[in-house]
């Protein structure tokens, strides 16, 4: 409910502070006093767009403030919840622009974008206008009336729960099945390179053994013959190096007895030869054991030849590259092979969310298919009383392929004004008074099925008089026994209706114009309500019927 509005240098209003009450508020002016403006300002912070020229004093900022209660809704703390701000159940929405054009949103002095703004104004306020009045052709529109009278929300709830896990389910779904097609276009491919990788029994450092190898084949004549000469000098009797050094061994030994120094020299010489008689031993068993084997040669030469073969292919420069590329090429492999099980699992998953979609699109059907008879009688029987007696409409249920937001339903409803007439889509076959006043009646209906935000009906009587005027009154009467309602309307019998009255009026100062608004005492209602009936100069007769219809 709104309990209060500030409006601060906006167009024609320097400082407007109104309080508001619950119940049935109609607000009247002349043409041009402002009214309109009063509803743009409000638009502020209903998050409508805005720039500096609307500032009444383009070197100040304009404020408009709108404080709600909103203890009876308690469905919007979760809209606080999931934008991240305090709930309090007296609200305050702050729009400011700045003279440089900016604009600044708050919600409990939190700020917030204009989308987060619009989305919660949305909820706390809804304003009636032309606008609104054509939403009521949009079969959307209409199906959201349907549900609200059947009562669908709880089950439009869990519906959208399960939509969007199976949109993501869906998405998920697909991106798998893209990487199995990109996988499998490759697949081939990786399991030759992959198998061609495995047969080369790759080990790290095998490239510098291969070459190695490689190296003592190539040159095993020339390694036999140095290999031989070198052990023909260690081992030749009398002038060979074991055979010098055992002699040099000898003489050490005696000089030993002579001292410490010639003690150290001779365990010198004692290390010595014992390393070239250890090295003279390996020369020999290499001479023993090199042979000149060209299979050998052969089948190094190609093992060698395919492991430079290989590093081109895969642009390595070392086996343990190669053994990366192995590893890497393996996980792909594998990788593909697993995506067949996660499809399968997705599929499932899809095909479990898709039956309990379908269940819960049965139901949702049934319940609109079960209040549609009922709420037809319901608005023939209100519309005959403004003035449209043979007014009827059709509802028809047409199911749709997919899952859509609302179900797998399209609401169609079509409508004659006349007896005998032909049915056809409420846009083409409906006048704009004829649409105003079906939206009169549905928004009526609905008040008593779910808590509506506050309502405000700007001129929703445009057009009619007499009779069904005063209905439209009481309708938004009847409505304020479970909302808030606020009319704007040049009509003295609708303006009559409301629990009290406001006047949007203007004052003149020199050369400024202002808008201002006030709450009308109940003689002063009576003078407006004259006004209304019979001129600025109220004659006897209007203000004696302003009474009687206050009264």
């Amino acid at each position: 409910m709104l309990t209060h509005l500030s409006i601060k240098n906006y167009a024609l209003i320097d400082d407007l502070q109104v309080a508001f009450s619950p119940g049935f508020t109609t607000i009247t002016g002349e043409t041009g006093a402002g009214k309109s403006i009063l509803l743009e300002g409000l638009g502020l912070v209903l998050g409508s767009r805005a720039d500096r020229t609307a500032l009444r004093d383009t070197g100040q900022k304009c404020v408009v403030e709108a404080e709600f209660h909103i203890g009876a809704y308690p469905n919007l703390e979760a809209l606080f919840k999931e934008e991240d701000l305090d709930y309090d159940p007296q609200t305050v929405l702050r729009r400011e622009i700045r003279p440089n054009g900016k604009s600044r949103a708050f919600v409990n002095d939190s700020p917030v974008t204009l989308e987060v703004m619009s989305r919660l104004g949305a909820r706390l306020i809804d304003v009636h206008s032309q606008h609104q009045t054509l939403e009521l052709t949009e079969h959307d529109f209409q199906l959201r009336v349907v549900d609200a009278l059947a009562g669908n929300i709880p089950v439009l709830k869990q519906y959208g729960e399960l939509r969007e896990t199976f949109t993501r389910v869906r998405k998920d779904l697909g991106l798998v099945r893209t990487r199995r097609e990109a996988a499998f276009r490759e697949q081939d491919y990786n399991e030759f390179l992959l198998e061609e990788l495995q047969q080369a029994h790759l080990k790290p450092g095998m490239q510098q053994d291969l070459e190695s190898r490689h190296a003592e084949l190539s040159h095993a004549g020339q390694i036999i013959e140095l290999l031989g000469q070198a052990e023909q000098l260690c081992q030749e009797e009398s002038y060979g190096l074991l055979a010098l050094q055992s002699q040099l061994r000898q003489l050490t030994a005696r000089l030993a007895a002579f001292g410490p120094r010639f003690e150290a020299l001779h365990q010198r010489v004692q290390s010595l030869y014992i390393e070239a008689d250890d090295m003279a031993q390996e020369i020999g068993q290499w001479a023993a054991d090199q042979e000149d084997d060209p299979q050998q040669l052969e089948a190094v030469s190609a093992q060698l030849q395919q492991l430079y073969d290989l590093q081109r292919k895969h642009g390595a420069a070392t086996a343990e590259e190669l053994i990366e590329i192995r590893e890497r090429l393996d996980q792909q492999v594998s990788d593909t092979a697993g995506l067949d099980g996660e499809i399968a699992r997705l599929e499932a998953r899809e095909a479990d969310l898709t039956a309990a979609l379908d269940g819960l699109s049965t139901h949702l059907r049934e319940r609109r298919a079960a209040v549609l008879p009922d709420f037809t009688a319901r608005l023939q029987e209100e519309l005959g009383k403004l003035g449209m007696p043979h007014a009827s409409f059709r509802w028809q249920l047409h199911p749709k392929a997919e899952f859509a937001p609302s179900g797998k339903d399209t609401l169609e409803l079509l409508f004659t004004a006349n007896k005998g007439g032909s049915f056809g889509p409420l846009k083409k076959t409906a006048s704009g008074g004829e649409l105003s006043r079906i939206m009169l009646v549905t928004k009526a209906l609905l008040a008593s099925y779910e808590a509506l935000p506050t309502m405000m009906f700007d001129e929703i009587d445009t057009g009619v008089s007499g009779e069904i005027s005063n209905r439209m009154g009481d309708i938004m009467l009847g409505m304020s026994r479970h909302m808030q309602v606020f009319a704007i309307t040049h009509l003295p019998t609708v303006a009559s209706k409301g629990q009290r009255q406001f006047k949007v009026y203007k004052e003149f100062s020199g050369q400024k114009t202002t808008t201002c608004m006030k709450l009308l005492s109940q003689e002063e209602r009576i003078r407006e309500l004259a006004q209304m009936l019979g001129g600025n100069e109220a004659s006897d007769a209007a203000l004696t019927h302003a009474r009687e219809l206050l009264n």
